[in-house]
């Protein structure tokens, strides 16, 4: 995955203005590393970063690549590559229940319908969600709602998974388990998080500050780098 000088700008609010606000100022990166985490304040730019990496946010300038494919010409292929997972995981899981939401995301893979239903009632019991296949998605817990989205995206076997604050809404049991289902994954994970314990785990940490990137690098010195610009 390459970012060359990728920048997010928009519009000022007032129509008759003709100035531009710098959601993320040009930044280059090429991110190889197995497990990076994305560190920084609210409202800094992280989010904006991670949706750059599968299109669901185009740069207003430069290019990001992912397997060769750009963001901008090659949106559909990207998205095969590249899975993403919401902080709230009611923000993308659209149906009623669990086996119907993994058996929609499964569509793409052109299976029968009762292929489809086998498929994902095993991949529910995988994550230990078969009790819940039948149940609500407003019944679950937080805990079980985010692995039911994590269950959705890696239905389809992305190469690359991207996770916005994925432990935020959750509390130390389901965090735990949540990370314990992501280190036995075989993936790339680009994870933002707060959670400084977590991020120290990973291999490379980047810090957003303002909407630049000010540290890239090893987790200790990154964390360190946050320590200090949030006084």
């Amino acid at each position: 995955m390459v970012l060359d000088r990728a920048a997010v700008t928009v519009e000022a609010a007032d129509p008759r203005s003709q100035e531009t606000k710098t959601i993320l100022a040009p930044v280059s990166l090429t991110l190889t590393e197995q497990r990076i985490a994305i560190i920084g304040a609210n409202g800094s730019g992280k989010s904006t970063l991670l949706r750059l990496l599968n299109g669901l946010v185009l740069p207003s300038s430069g290019t990001v690549q992912v397997n060769g494919n750009s963001t901008q010409r090659d949106v559909s292929a990207v998205r095969r590559s590249v899975g993403f997972v919401f902080t709230d995981p009611l923000s993308q899981l659209v149906m009623p229940t669990p086996q119907e939401d993994i058996e929609l995301s499964l569509r793409r893979q052109k299976l029968s319908k009762a292929e489809r239903r086998h498929k994902a009632t095993a991949i529910l019991a995988d994550y230990g969600l078969a009790h819940l296949a039948e149940s609500s998605i407003y019944e679950l817990s937080g805990g079980e709602r985010q692995l039911t989205a994590l269950a959705t995206v890696l239905a389809v076997a992305p190469d690359i998974l991207v996770l916005d604050e994925p432990s935020t809404l959750l509390d130390l049991r389901n965090t735990r388990l949540l990370m314990e289902r992501l280190d036995a994954l075989p993936q790339q994970i680009i994870m933002s998080t707060h959670n400084l314990d977590l991020a120290a785990r990973f291999d490379r940490i980047l810090v957003i500050d303002c909407g630049q990137l000010v540290f890239d690098g090893e987790p200790d010195r990154g964390i360190a780098r946050y320590r200090e610009l949030a006084g």
